[in-house]
Parts: structure tokens; sequence; C-alpha cells
């Protein structure tokens, strides 16, 4: 590395051309080991120039897994990528839902309950994100309102799924009545 070359420690904040916002979280020899909020957690060369620096932290000789934790979480916070807890409406607890095929000779399945609303969760929050990504964008504002509407219209086709909620604040909401 020659002296124009800035040393990263972990935590601090960086934005790949190809892997987006991420954080430092492991420093080795000849790479910087990095969380990218969407593409998780990869090696970079410590050389690598492509990157824009946000926050710099200073290295350290040694970084507590806490502090690094600390930092990632802070991280993925600023940038909603960690998933709001979500609770399941209380009557749907320990439940299963039972999908029964019309054709009698083949076997119901069996999905606990918790799992298929995780899923449903798990498919907001990736919608959430994308909005996100949507509004950050460089598109115009006429394509940038045109994938919205898409979105507010998957939304309402998701509101079926509201009963399974325990606070309404947390529910889908399509398009709203005129």
């Amino acid at each position: 590395m020659d002296e124009n070359t800035t040393i990263l420690g972990v935590g601090s904040r960086v934005r790949h051309p190809a892997f987006g916002d991420g954080v430092v979280i492991k420093v080795n020899v000849a790479a910087y080991q990095v969380c990218f909020i969407t593409y998780g957690i990869k090696d970079v060369g410590k050389t690598y120039e492509k990157w824009e620096v946000i926050e710099r932290i200073e290295p350290t000789n040694s970084v507590s897994f806490t502090a690094a934790e600390k930092s990632l979480i802070k991280i993925l916070q600023t940038y909603n990528g960690i998933e709001a807890k979500v609770d399941l409406g209380q009557k749907w607890e320990n439940g299963t839902m039972i999908l029964k095929p019309a054709d009698e000779s083949l076997k119901p399945k069996e999905i606990p309950i918790e799992t298929f609303f995780h899923k449903v969760v798990m498919v907001r929050d990736r919608l959430r994100v994308m909005e996100q990504r949507i509004n950050s964008s460089k598109l115009t504002d006429e394509e940038k309102v045109n994938l919205q509407q898409y979105i507010t219209r998957i939304y309402g086709s998701l509101t079926t799924f509201n009963v399974l909620f325990k606070y309404k604040e947390d529910s889908f909401v399509g398009e709203k009545s005129r």
C-alpha cells in the first residue's frame, strides 16, 4: 500500500459501486471483510479504490465482537436493513395452516402459521427496501411514481394476510379509497 491508501477500521461505512452500502466487519492482511446490506458479507481487497468511504473508523489493534456488532447494527438500522419485530396475532400462535388439494388422493400440506407469517413479513420488508431503493435511485420522477404505483398494488394484493397481524399498524395498506 502507498501513503495515499487509507486503512479502514472495523465499523467503517463504505459504498461499493456494485454491492452498495456496507460496513467493514473484519480487517485481514490483504482484504476487508465487508457486510453489505443487500449482498451479505464479501471480501474486498485493501487496495480497492473504486468505493466511496462514507465514514472512516480509525483502525485499532483489536476490536471486540461487541463493538463490531454494535457498529453493524447501527448501520443496518440507518439503512433499514434490520427487520422490525412484527407480532403474530395471539389467536394464531402455535396454529397450523392446512392446504388441502381438491384431489382427495393427495395428502394435505400442513405449515406452522408462524413459518408462513414470517415469510409474509419478509415479503413486506423486502417491498419496503425496494421502495427505498426506487426513491433513492436516479430514475426520473415519472418512472419512480410508476414503480411506486406497482408496489402499492402489490400491498393491496397482500391485504388478505392482515388478519394475521397482531397490530393494525403492521398491516398491509393498498390504494386508499378516494
